[in-house]
């Protein structure tokens, strides 16, 4: 794509309302880079839980369900 190209893609995207950014900042991978460690850190607390035996079993939602809807 040349220059003209991108410019009118550019011009484009704004009247749609889009940000688009040529690149990636350092700001924005820092960002990333903390959610994926929040994510990862979520996920090995909820596995050390279910290791615990910390959880719900299906047996049990299934038995709630359908004395919820013997009530209504």
């Amino acid at each position: 794509m040349n220059e003209q190209e991108e410019k009118i893609l550019l011009t484009f995207l704004e009247t749609l309302g889009y940000k688009y950014q040529n690149g990636v900042s350092e700001e924005v991978g820092k960002v990333n880079t903390v959610f994926l460690e929040k994510y990862n850190d979520d996920i090995q607390q909820a596995d050390a839980e279910i290791v615990d035996g910390n959880y719900v079993k299906q047996a049990d939602v299934e038995k709630l369900f359908r004395q919820r809807r013997k009530v209504f």
